[in-house]
């Protein structure tokens, strides 16, 4: 479980988000950084279990997403992120792939599991074995408790069908898709209750089938 104090100092950074508002409470973020470390300590060998490619040994700070946003090429010139962002892949810390993703953002939290925004090469390789295999593909996306928890992204997906693949094909929407991953929200009360590991690790266990699939596509 989070402290409450650890989502009131991330509401607080998007009031005041300034550097010299940042300084006089740094001490306020190191406490709840370090309070979301604690967390994640203990989901990395509980997820372990669901998904033996995670290593149980993954220090927590390479799991934790830095809070300093780089604003160099962004119009939003805010120099911290309104959230914590946890990521755990096989890969671990650097580059993107298939994985999970814990967002803490008060009134905007959600855990997902996915490839988002895949390059290239691996959105090709991602396609065509959900082309090959659209029956395990769908018996994943289909199976009742992910339909009744998670939602497949659709928005970013191509207006028309990818090149090579026939319009009219059946499975098309799914092909158009861009990036594959699946999200669930959750309320804030649920940080606060003692059996957040269990529920956290319950919904990464339901989407797990996913990550496993794209994984699949892309290493075979």
């Amino acid at each position: 479980m989070l402290k409450k104090e650890t989502l009131k100092f991330i509401k607080d950074v998007a009031s005041h988000n300034n550097r010299e508002w940042f300084a006089e409470n740094k001490s306020k973020y190191e406490d709840a950084r370090q309070d979301v470390l604690n967390m994640v300590a203990a989901l990395i060998p509980e997820l372990a279990k669901v998904d033996p490619l995670i290593s149980a040994d993954t220090d927590p700070k390479k799991s934790l997403m830095r809070i300093y946003r780089d604003v160099r090429f962004s119009k939003n010139k805010d120099p911290y992120k309104n959230n914590f962002g946890i990521w755990f892949s096989a890969k671990g810390k650097g580059g993107n792939g298939p994985g999970y993703y814990l967002h803490i953002q008060p009134g905007n939290s959600f855990i997902a599991g996915g490839y988002w925004m895949p390059d290239a090469p691996d959105l090709k390789l991602i396609r065509q074995e959900i082309d090959y295999n659209i029956n395990d593909f769908e018996e994943i996306i289909n199976d009742k408790n992910f339909k009744s928890n998670f939602k497949l992204g659709t928005s970013n997906a191509l207006k028309n069908a990818p090149k090579g693949y026939d319009p009219s094909d059946p499975n098309i929407e799914y092909l158009k898709l861009k990036s594959f991953e699946a999200t669930m929200k959750l309320d804030d009360e649920e940080f606060f209750k003692s059996e957040l590991v269990n529920k956290l690790i319950s919904s990464f266990a339901t989407v797990q089938p996913l990550v496993a699939f794209l994984r699949n596509a892309i290493e075979q």
